[in-house]
């Protein structure tokens, strides 16, 4: 018998035209809003052929997501010698992120169509916030290491409703503060809400 012929395999992804695409959907959706833009427009300003989005996205709204969450992941939790000044310092950081024009424009547009948009919901989810639970996870170990929080509890779903409400207080009152209030996140409102998480309203 013939030896059989190989299956042809696709044509391997190119991480340069993905990083050229994410660019292209961030500064077009600074530039057209989100009504506006459209996968021909990013395949344009990004000069590749509008089948290649889309045989990596089904959809305008899956690439404005990871377009989003490749900014996310650039967050960083150094060791500042303390849990306040990491607290401190994330907060920080992240409301930097927000001030980015590209970064502001495109989470409010994902997560206003994510609110009748099931399937969205959850790839923002997956793809942003679940990924940065990273960020309070090391911050939890480093703490612990220093003997500033307890170990955590024996039982591992309780561990991980901990690390989401901590999750969800910091990023809440950031994009609430930075996008909603249009307030300034600066060291001394950074200082402040540090102590209220630490201490509780007490303390603030």
């Amino acid at each position: 018998m013939a030896p059989s012929t190989p299956q042809r395999r696709g044509r391997p992804r190119s991480a340069a035209a993905d990083r050229a695409i994410l660019d292209a959907t961030r500064a077009a959706l600074v530039e057209v809003g989100w009504s506006r833009l459209t996968m021909s427009h990013v395949a344009i300003r990004a000069g590749v052929a509008k089948t290649t989005l889309y045989r990596r996205w089904g959809a305008k709204s899956e690439l404005v997501v990871d377009a989003v969450a490749v900014l996310f992941d650039e967050l960083e939790l150094p060791d500042r010698g303390s849990l306040r000044a990491d607290i401190e310092g994330v907060v920080l950081s992240f409301a930097a992120l927000l001030e980015r024009p590209e970064t502001k424009t495109a989470l409010m547009a994902v997560i206003a169509e994510s609110t009748s948009d099931e399937a969205l919901r959850v790839r923002v989810r997956e793809a942003i916030v679940d990924r940065q639970k990273r960020l309070v996870v090391e911050g939890r170990v480093r703490a612990q290491a220093r003997g500033e929080l307890p170990p955590d509890p024996a039982d591992g779903d309780e561990t991980r409703r901990v690390i989401d409400l901590i999750f969800d207080v910091i990023a809440g009152a950031v994009v609430h503060r930075a996008l909603v209030s249009d307030g300034v996140v600066d060291s001394g409102w950074a200082a402040r809400f540090t102590t209220l998480l630490l201490g509780g309203l007490g303390a603030a």
